[in-house]
């Protein structure tokens, strides 16, 4: 009798892709199991296509997915997750949910279910080169004009590095992100109450005119922003080449441990500036693990996502170079020690946004990818765009 094989699509991302290795091969030698891994890495927009788009998780093509929770209403809609309650009553999770942050274990549950077990954290932050900032007398950023500034003030082309950069690769990530962001950093609110979007406000308008007028200055801005997604970027930042940016934590705790990153030591986090009339305002979108519906072996896909939320496992994601949910992990002195930040994490996620449970979020963040990619490379009036993308976003919401 052949050995089962959890099939799992899996975030392309390197700690991710040799984390879920060690922690299988660490479940089957803790519990004995006899079965194996195919870990599967995707980019985000392949990802979400084989998983919800071809509707794998449904068609039993996969055991486990990572998902963006943004993800999670439009797949539980779709009928494409497992519903994980009667899995914790038959094998419970050891602290939970007592030993995770709220923002991160309510997410996933609604519809009568729950979706998702929380996998990898880190909201958006401030991510800069301290020794930068220092050598140029600089204050860490706390406006947007401030930060805008700062790239100038820091950006070096000549010597390969730039003030900033951004991650505008239209896959319904950063970029929607960001406009969001930037939105709510001004007072504004990018979706009503009832989930629906709301692109034409005054503090929309601004969020764009800033995000085209920094996109377009050279004397700032790392080139071929559209080309970049948040992993690239997280990168570029990784090899030198980058002085600050807007990201997620993960990519300041990566490029401070990872043996690749030129920037060890040099690397620290701030809150995120704030806008005119706003405040500073974090992103609460992190990855869950989630059991297809479809799955053929979701007993033994659930007994592993019950192994990986030990304390364990998840420090095992954070010394890989990911980002672990658990707060003994973020409180770990070991970490601490090597990422004197990681204990912010709880700070946070106080301050932290989340983006409406709809199943057609997805949908809508490629309408705003689409709009800040003629942003980008026209002269078309910022208020036109915005009514194109609210138009478009309605037909779909």
């Amino acid at each position: 009798m052949s050995k089962p094989v959890l099939r799992v699509a899996v975030r392309r991302f390197g700690p991710f892709e040799s984390a879920i290795v060690k922690q299988f091969a660490d479940f089957c030698a803790v519990t004995g199991v006899d079965a194996e891994i195919d870990p599967v890495a995707m980019d985000l927009n392949p990802l979400h296509e084989a998983i919800i788009g071809k509707r794998g998780l449904a068609k039993g093509d996969w055991d486990i997915a990572f998902m963006a929770t943004d993800w999670l209403a439009e797949a539980q809609a779709e009928g494409l997750l497992e519903d994980l309650t009667p899995h914790m009553a038959r094998a419970p999770v050891a602290d939970f949910p007592e030993a995770w942050s709220p923002s991160l274990t309510s997410m996933q549950r609604f519809a009568g279910g729950y979706w998702g077990m929380p996998y990898h954290d880190g909201p958006e932050c401030l991510v800069y080169r301290k020794d930068l900032l220092a050598q140029a007398g600089l204050d860490v950023p706390q406006t947007w004009a401030d930060f805008h500034a700062a790239a100038r003030a820091l950006h070096r082309p000549d010597e390969e590095r730039y003030g900033t950069v951004l991650a505008q690769f239209p896959d319904g990530h950063n970029g929607f992100y960001d406009f969001c962001i930037h939105i709510w950093s001004r007072g504004g609110e990018p979706f009503g109450g009832d989930g629906r979007p709301d692109f034409t406000s005054p503090q929309a308008h601004a969020a764009l005119d800033y995000l085209r007028a920094l996109a377009g200055d050279a004397g700032a801005v790392a080139p071929g922003a559209r080309a970049l997604d948040s992993v690239a970027s997280g990168m570029l930042f990784a090899q030198g080449k980058v002085a600050m940016m807007a990201n997620w934590f993960g990519f300041a705790a990566y490029a401070d441990t990872a043996e690749d990153s030129t920037v060890r030591g040099l690397v620290d986090v701030a809150p995120l500036p704030a806008g005119p009339g706003g405040r500073s305002v974090s992103l609460n979108v992190f990855w869950v693990l989630g059991i297809g519906a479809g799955s053929p072996n979701k007993a033994l896909a659930w007994d592993f996502l019950r192994h990986l939320a030990s304390a364990p496992m998840d420090r095992l994601t954070t010394t890989e170079g990911a980002i672990g949910v658990r707060r003994s992990s973020w409180n770990d002195p070991e970490i601490n020690a090597a990422i004197p930040y990681y204990h912010r994490l709880d700070w946070l996620h106080e301050h932290a946004r989340e983006m409406p449970l709809t199943p057609h979020l997805a949908a809508i963040s490629h309408v705003v990818d689409d709009m800040l990619g003629k942003a980008m490379t026209s002269d078309a009036p910022t208020a036109d765009l915005l009514a194109a993308a609210q138009a478009a976003a309605e037909t779909i919401a």
